[in-house]
């Protein structure tokens, strides 16, 4: 038997937004430690044409709490892009982990063959199942983002590894 979309979606996005904050918290950490400014980091990017760091966690947050409200057929709660430090980047991933938890399994009920629609009315629309858009869409954008916030931190010398990634102990 195949686990549930509920079940599926729910658990990545709770274990990587929380390893994501994890990884912004070792970030706040290595800026104190070493007396840099936390904005050389919140401002990084790993190439000029590619979004900063504080970017790719609003992106993340925002593909976790969107696709999760897609598929459970409530509203996409609306989320201010206003963030300017760590503190207010953990206030958004625990914004967006609080709103998962809110969803019930039941919310999802049929949602596999629910059919999503993205961008409607605009040259970007697409159609999906929610199967489809939650496995092809969905689950990559937010992992290119998170796994871009990780390297940008990385690539700038915050002491993170697989397990930080991962949320692993």
């Amino acid at each position: 038997m195949n686990p549930s979309l509920y079940l599926t979606a729910t658990t990545v996005f709770n274990q990587m937004l929380g390893a994501l904050a994890g990884v912004l918290a070792k970030a706040d950490a290595h800026c104190a430690t070493r007396k840099i400014d936390p904005n050389a980091l919140l401002h990084a990017r790993l190439y000029p044409d590619m979004f900063p760091l504080l970017r790719q966690v609003q992106v993340a947050s925002d593909f976790a709490k969107s696709v999760s409200a897609r598929l459970a057929g409530v509203e996409v709660p609306k989320t201010e892009d206003g963030e300017q430090t760590f503190a207010d980047l953990q206030g958004r991933i625990s914004r967006a982990l609080a709103f998962i938890a809110s969803l019930t399994p039941e919310q999802f009920e049929g949602c596999e063959s629910r059919e999503i629609v993205t961008q409607p009315g605009t040259p970007k629309e697409k159609h999906f199942t929610g199967q489809s858009y939650l496995l092809t869409y969905g689950l990559p954008h937010f992992y290119f983002h998170v796994t871009t916030a990780y390297a940008i931190l990385r690539h700038n010398g915050v002491e993170v590894g697989k397990k930080d990634y991962l949320g692993r102990p």
